[in-house]
């Protein structure tokens, strides 16, 4: 039962659906199903959503929402993440309770990763 009132679905913009699919199935594992050509929801990422084919991408310069996902290994995933063709926005820094990176991926999109876990 999906709970009343409660974010239930994420979307995103997305200037090349076939290059954020392989980006984000590489780094995080995500799976994918398309809606025609230009739509495709995402699966097994925590919360249901979707990329949608767009111009425009999604920063927090342009007062975008930061989706943060987290991380039991930071650097692993800030690795992955270049390793992939995303960008570090803001290199790792320290918050109460943890630390965390932002990045782009390689459509432009920032997003943040963050882990309570110490640096191994």
């Amino acid at each position: 039962m999906i709970p009343h009132e409660k974010i239930s679905y994420v979307e995103f913009p997305s200037t090349d659906l076939n290059k954020t699919k392989a980006f984000y199935q590489q780094v995080f594992g995500w799976d994918f199903q398309d809606y025609g050509p230009e739509y495709s929801a995402i699966h097994n990422a925590g919360i249901d959503g979707g990329f949608y084919q767009s111009d425009s991408a999604a920063s927090t310069s342009n007062g975008s929402v930061l989706i943060v996902i987290y991380s039991q290994a930071l650097e692993q995933t800030q690795a992955k993440v270049e390793a992939n063709g995303g960008t570090i926005v803001k290199p790792v820094f320290s918050f109460p309770g943890g630390r965390r990176f932002h990045f782009s991926d390689p459509t432009g999109n920032e997003l943040a990763v963050w882990s309570d876990k110490a640096p191994a």
